[in-house]
């Protein structure tokens, strides 16, 4: 793990704070969505955040896998939980995302590291 997940939440924190000050309606309007879709619904958050690691995974968005896989482990997913998600993704996505699979692997055990 490159940077340590207290520094990427606090950076990231940052960023969306100064989007969320200084973004369009446009902007501001998708960042509500995008808090709003991961909310309890017909599905439970905790679902809907391994779901976002697996779509960050086979889309290649090493940002997007960090924080969903930060918000997996928060929501009590085991790594075998993980792992398998990250096994779909593997199959769907391809051999183009075994270098993401192998960073969130790295990531979660830093995460797990970090949480003992």
């Amino acid at each position: 793990m490159s940077e340590s997940f207290e520094a990427y939440r606090a950076e990231r924190a940052r960023l969306t704070e100064l989007v969320l000050e200084e973004g369009t309606k446009t902007t501001k309007r998708f960042f509500n969505l995008d808090s709003a879709i991961y909310r309890d619904g017909a599905l439970p958050a905790r679902t809907k955040e391994l779901l976002g690691l697996v779509a960050s995974a086979v889309l290649r968005c090493d940002d997007c896998i960090r924080y969903h896989l930060d918000q997996s482990v928060h929501s009590g997913w085991s790594d075998e939980e993980i792992h398998e998600a990250l096994d779909i993704a593997l199959v769907i996505g391809g051999s183009i995302t075994i270098p993401h699979v192998r960073r969130a692997y790295g990531d979660l055990e830093g995460l797990r590291e970090t949480n003992e």
